[in-house]
């Protein structure tokens, strides 16, 4: 019986020790792993780096550069373009997160300026000129896909900026904390069809709507929203509503 015991218990010990050198094992490939991982990532970051180091000119001027830099990265769960908070070392080293920021601040510039005409809500390409135009040819060309990512920037402002599809591809900017109804998105579509003009019998005919809901769809962007203007000596219908972000300006 004892000698019996003896193997059991000395099985038993072989069984710890193996496991224990199982385990030690396991935590040196794991540990080994771990440490390759990070050198594979220490060269690439080292690669990325000298890319946009040597890039970085081309990725702040030219929007087709620099978009396709973004989706590179994007692939890869980098943001080139974020700001120093979340940036950390791209903002340190390529100084890339500022001019996201810069550009953000444009945008509110712009925005604010043009509020008293347009009641908030501005047209994207019209926006891009605009911005385009304050930054100057210093500032390089910026794309709509600049403006889209740098409005997401100032969601935390609450300032109730948003980019809006009004369909036929065609986006707006809205600038103000205000939400648009369905029907208000029909009439700013018609009116980046018409160049800024619509009317009643325009929403009638196009849309086949009741002419009280034509009415009060426009009425209630002229009196409550403020976002379009009153023409009351059209030549065509009489009556017609001008919607300032549709419209095209020269400045």
């Amino acid at each position: 019986m004892h000698r019996l015991g003896g193997v059991g218990l000395a099985a038993f010990d072989r069984q710890q020790l193996s496991q224990r050198s199982f385990a030690e094992l396991s935590s040196e490939l794991s540990q080994a792993q771990v440490d390759l991982l990070h050198a594979q990532l220490d060269q690439f970051r080292t690669a990325l780096v000298r890319f946009a180091s040597t890039h970085r000119d081309s990725i702040r001027r030219d929007p087709n550069f620099r978009h396709a830099f973004q989706q590179m990265c994007a692939k890869i769960g980098v943001d080139p373009l974020a700001g120093p908070r979340k940036g950390g070392w791209w903002a340190e080293i390529l100084n890339l997160g500022d001019w996201q920021y810069e550009l953000g601040v444009q945008i509110v510039d712009v925005c604010v300026s043009t509020r008293e005409r347009n009641g908030g809500l501005i047209e994207m390409g019209e926006l891009v000129r605009l911005v385009s135009k304050l930054r100057g040819v210093a500032g390089g060309v910026i794309a709509e896909d600049d403006v889209i990512r740098s409005i997401k920037t100032l969601k935390p402002l609450g300032a109730g900026y948003e980019v809006i599809d009004v369909g036929s591809g065609k986006k707006m900017v809205r600038s103000v904390p205000m939400q648009l109804d369905e029907d208000q998105a029909v009439v700013l579509a018609i009116a980046n069809q018409e160049g800024g003009r619509v009317s009643e019998q325009l929403l009638v005919s196009r849309k086949a709507w009741m002419p009280e809901r034509a009415k009060a769809a426009l009425e209630n962007m002229l009196l409550r929203d403020g976002l379009c203007w009153l023409d009351d000596q059209d030549e065509v219908n009489g009556v017609a509503y001008w919607v300032p972000s549709a419209m095209h300006w020269d400045e």
